[in-house]
């Protein structure tokens, strides 16, 4: 903690926003405060909810002669983002959306493990470069150049999964090409995208939302955090991250001004996102499950996963009274219970919440409510402790709409758990695949070993505290928002290892030469043949085999270090990165330890991947990609075998 910041509790920028109930908020200084709110608070005395509703809708008339009505929702190519409730982030590496062993992208066993946990997803953010860019000067649309990748988005829209890209625009310091503007509208075509996540950056600039415009009828803009309301216009998404809400829970006030405007809550490192699903239930908005945060597990509780399933039916059949009907904020406030009412046509959504630790009931005043989960009546509904249910009020003479009937069906089975409990992933050591072809017996491949003894060592391990961890478990464990120092700086930890068996650890990187030899072996060609260069491009999977064909393998991250702290051992120029034998997987993510630093060093953000030759005991975590998007100027590797004698 620095500065008197607490990392477990709110920011003073998070917190929800006092609506004063006696200026005018038409106008004035007053108002354009209320203009910058994340959450507009709930009042704490049920008595002044009448007028803080009177408040906001003052409040709103104002802002909309201020900022103009918003046209680009009357577009029907832009509709699709105001029913895009549940959007998840999916590093394209996600071993659920990726499988390593055939080299395949899996997006139909991704869909059907969200249809099964979430209730089904309605868009996908293929989230690509970010932790992995830096290492070397490939861009993040470079990034974006992976084969397969276009058909993979348009089985997503077949499946009517919105495709979502990731901009980056802190991304200055790798190698130029075209403007940010048309390297972007370029992908968005060439991959068929339907909207595009802005990381970083609450809103694009006109000339960005000109270009995508003209690449992509109905592409849809999300803005991170808190969306201006003069852009909410032009952008018809927004992800709220890091909302803080009000003991009662209030109104989104970007949602309040455009009720076609989509937001998505997400506090990306709580293992509770109770209090987020309650506010975007309330409001009528989405949510993003985001469960693998940059190769660091940050999986959903059963409790969450569950309140989700009996949320989006209901979201999805009447999302017409969510963005057309008459809004009452606070309808229902009784002990723990809050509820918001939708009305149109003569129909009322109650969408009710509990903010206590209690199951409660709710017994709806009035007549013609049909209950909208299974095992309420329309004369006792029963609000989960911390989560949803709802109900629906038909008018005398109103038919029943098809809407109710559809997603009670769909809510039959969805029943609340309380199973609250976080469950880990463990990483473990993989082991390299078995290599089946030719191995040389050529002792100059094993000039001026370095020998490392057996026995049990202590080593002193630095690494940069990213958003990926280091080993296991998320770094920032229900913080809000990690800041510096804490975000990005130097940690030390002390790990002690056996060394089973002496090792012989090649005194430098294998050179360009080398591994030309290898590859006219089994029948390729080689590119570079410089017998002092260190040998790179080289993807992790075909550095182990020649490490295989050589007769050794890759030392792991332990005995590199072991072996760096002796005279012997040598760098090639320019210095990269090494592969070592230390593969991780805990199911979702699948990361490589690099160490030695390399000669290449992005500069511009500390976004990043670290650059710079590093000393032996620094280390580095490198989430794996697959497709040969591994093989970098920036990394090489050398190899070791166990001592036999």
């Amino acid at each position: 903690m620095s500065g008197g910041f607490d990392p477990l509790h709110p920011r003073e920028l998070d917190l929800p926003t006092r609506v004063p109930l006696d200026v005018d908020l038409s106008e004035g200084d007053a108002a354009t405060v209320l203009d910058d709110a994340k959450i507009f608070a709930a009042p704490a005395d049920p008595a002044d909810f009448d007028r803080w509703r009177a408040q906001l809708a003052a409040w709103r008339d104002g802002a909309r002669r201020r900022h103009g009505e918003p046209t680009r929702y009357a577009d029907p190519a832009s509709a699709w983002a105001s029913s895009c409730f549940t959007v998840a982030q999916t590093w394209l590496w996600d071993e659920l959306f990726f499988d390593f062993e055939t080299q395949r992208f899996t997006p139909e066993r991704f869909l059907a493990d969200a249809q099964e946990r979430f209730g089904g997803l309605d868009g996908i953010v293929l989230w690509h470069a970010y932790p992995v860019i830096g290492i070397d000067d490939r861009n993040q649309w470079d990034f974006y150049e992976v084969p397969g990748l276009a058909d993979v988005a348009a089985v997503l829209r077949a499946a009517g999964v919105a495709v979502f890209l990731d901009y980056n625009p802190w991304d200055t310091g790798t190698r130029r090409a075209g403007d940010d503007a048309t390297e972007l509208a370029t992908t968005v075509r060439r991959i068929g995208a339907d909207g595009v996540f802005l990381d970083t950056l609450k809103k694009a600039d006109p000339e960005l939302v000109a270009a995508l415009d003209a690449a992509r009828e109905g592409v849809g803009l999300e803005g991170e955090s808190k969306l201006a309301t003069e852009r909410i216009a032009d952008h018809t998404l927004s992800w709220a991250q890091w909302f803080a809400d009000s003991e009662t829970p209030g109104v989104l006030r970007a949602r309040w001004f455009e009720r076609r405007h989509m937001q998505h809550h997400i506090r990306r490192w709580h293992r509770d996102h109770a209090a987020e699903l309650r506010s975007a239930w309330l409001n009528g908005v989405g949510v993003m499950v985001w469960e693998v945060v940059f190769g660091a597990w940050v999986g959903w509780n059963d409790r969450d996963a569950a309140t989700l399933r009996r949320m989006l039916p209901v979201q999805r059949q009447f999302h017409r009274w969510l963005v057309e009907g008459a809004w009452t904020p606070l309808a229902v406030h009784e002990g723990g219970v809050v509820g918001s009412a939708f009305e149109l046509d003569g129909v009322t959504v109650l969408l009710l919440a509990n903010t206590a630790n209690d199951d409660a009931v709710y017994v709806p005043s009035g007549a013609r409510w049909s209950p909208l989960h299974a095992g309420d009546t329309a004369d006792a509904i029963t609000v989960p402790a911390g989560g949803i249910a709802g109900a629906v009020q038909i008018s005398h003479g109103t038919p029943a709409p098809e809407e109710l009937g559809i997603a009670q069906a769909a809510l039959a089975g969805q029943t609340a758990d309380r199973d609250a409990s976080f469950r880990h992933r463990t990483s473990r050591r993989l082991d390299a695949p078995r290599w089946n072809g030719p191995v040389v017996h050529d002792e100059s491949v094993w000039d001026r070993p370095v020998e490392v003894p057996a026995g049990e060592h202590t080593l002193t391990v630095r690494y940069r505290m990213r958003e990926t961890g280091m080993y296991d478990g998320a770094p920032y464990v229900d913080e809000w928002k990690p800041l510096p120092p804490r975000l990005h700086d130097q940690r030390t930890i002390d790990r002690v290892v056996v060394v089973a068996r002496p090792v012989q650890v090649a005194a430098s990187e294998v050179s360009e030469a080398e591994y030309a030899r290898f590859l006219e072996a089994i029948g390729e060609v080689a590119d570079a043949r410089d017998p002092e260069r260190p040998a790179t491009n080289v993807t992790f999977t075909r550095a182990r085999e020649y490490a295989a064909w050589a007769g050794g393998r890759l030392p792991t991250e332990d005995e590199w270090q072991l072996a760096a702290t002796q005279q012997d051992f040598t760098r090639r120029m320019p210095e990269v990165w090494n592969w070592t034998e230390s593969e991780h997987s805990d199911g979702r993510s699948r990361f490589v330890m690099l160490k030695g630093g390399s000669a290449h060093c992005s500069v511009g953000s500390d976004w990043y991947f670290d650059g710079g030759v590093k000393p032996p005991e620094f280390t580095a975590k490198l989430l794996l990609p697959g497709l040969g998007q591994d093989a970098s100027p920036s990394i090489g590797f050398r190899i070791c075998r166990e001592d036999a004698s």
